[in-house]
């Protein structure tokens, strides 16, 4: 199963869009299976989930493998995830990025992050409103030509969303076309951020409308692995 369907939404992405395998409540065998199907980006949403996982697969490296991040990370936890994954898509605060870079510092390592854009009609969501991530990034942009980088720990690679809770098509196609736009937006406004150039949207239900709007990337869980597990 886990092979076919990773075969089917592979086939069905557009040059230029990656799968992230959305591995959290699922075990590491079925990680396995995914990686031998030809996977290799995988997401996780809870630090200690991840860090178990990244222990257990030392003992039996899986070369290639990427890790991403995909959930609230609370600051207290950076050391369980940073240190281990290439992107983590889902930075929500001010706060939070000052800690990543802070924590960049010390680790002499570079972060490379999306800015969750808040999108979806319910308020409980996590994410910058649109002129939160403006503020922010026309403060990064205006400190660039000083040689003095405002987050220089920090890569800003691009915006994070996630679509309203519904069945209603047109609904989540709404929420992404604001993504959609806003990116454009930001692509025009600040030629200065030449790797800024991600779209995170699209999840198991949804990820079809999201190929519509621009994104290149898909976060899809269930609908390769089937539900949660643990």
């Amino acid at each position: 199963m886990i092979e076919d369907s990773i075969q089917t939404i592979t086939k069905a992405l557009p040059e230029g869009t990656r799968l992230v395998a959305v591995s959290k409540f699922h075990p590491l065998e079925a990680i396995r299976q995914a990686y031998a199907a030809g996977q290799r980006i995988f997401a996780e949403s809870r630090p200690q989930e991840l860090l178990k996982k990244v222990k257990e697969l030392e003992a039996s490296p899986l070369p290639g493998l990427s890790w991403h991040f995909i959930g609230h990370l609370q600051t207290n936890k950076l050391k369980m995830v940073l240190p281990y994954v290439d992107l983590v898509q889902s930075v929500d605060s001010v706060r939070l990025l000052e800690e990543i870079d802070k924590w960049g510092r010390n680790a002499g390592k570079v972060t490379d992050v999306l800015l969750e854009l808040h999108v979806a009609q319910e308020e409980s969501k996590q994410g910058f409103y649109e002129e939160e991530i403006l503020d922010v990034l026309l403060r990064v942009a205006a400190a660039a030509p000083s040689g003095k980088p405002l987050y220089p720990n920090v890569r800003f690679r691009g915006l994070m969303a996630m679509a309203t809770n519904t069945d209603d098509a047109e609904v989540i196609s709404s929420d992404f076309s604001r993504a959609e736009d806003f990116m454009e937006y930001l692509k025009d406004l600040l030629p200065e951020l030449p790797e800024f150039n991600e779209l995170s949207i699209g999840m198991s239900g949804d990820w079809q409308i999201a190929l519509r709007h621009g994104s290149t990337m898909v976060r899809i869980g269930t609908a390769i692995f089937g539900e949660r597990q643990y």
